[in-house]
């Protein structure tokens, strides 16, 4: 019997889902795919500076699994910046904060903005 799916807690979606070379439509072709939860580790560890641990407390995983998902990311980001493939951020084992959870962190980006305004 498989384990069941630990769904990744994300605070929010890419605000663009498509990135790549700008010079040639051909490209179009070589694409790479980057799972939303895999775009929410670069988000937090990358730009964030948070740590792999805390970045697994707010989504809500292992810190391991945090440390393979980022891990796969990067290989992804760079084999698009190198080969010059278009990525597109699409699927993944997720869930979107509600933002009423009391799961969610106060920390959340969602929150974090409204406390702002």
């Amino acid at each position: 019997m498989s384990r069941p799916v630990k769904w990744r807690k994300i605070c929010s979606m890419p605000k663009t889902s498509r990135f790549g070379p700008l010079d040639n439509n051909e490209q179009i072709k070589k694409t790479v795919i980057m799972t939303v939860d895999e775009y929410e580790t670069i988000r937090l560890i990358d730009l964030e500076q948070l740590t792999q641990e805390e970045s697994a407390l707010r989504m809500n995983i292992a810190r391991t699994t945090v440390q393979s998902i980022y891990s796969e990311a990067r290989k992804k980001l760079a084999d698009s910046l190198v080969n010059g493939k278009v990525l597109f951020i699409d699927g993944g084992e997720y869930r979107l904060c509600n933002r009423m959870d009391e799961s969610c962190e106060r920390e959340c980006c969602y929150r974090t903005k409204h406390r702002q305004s």
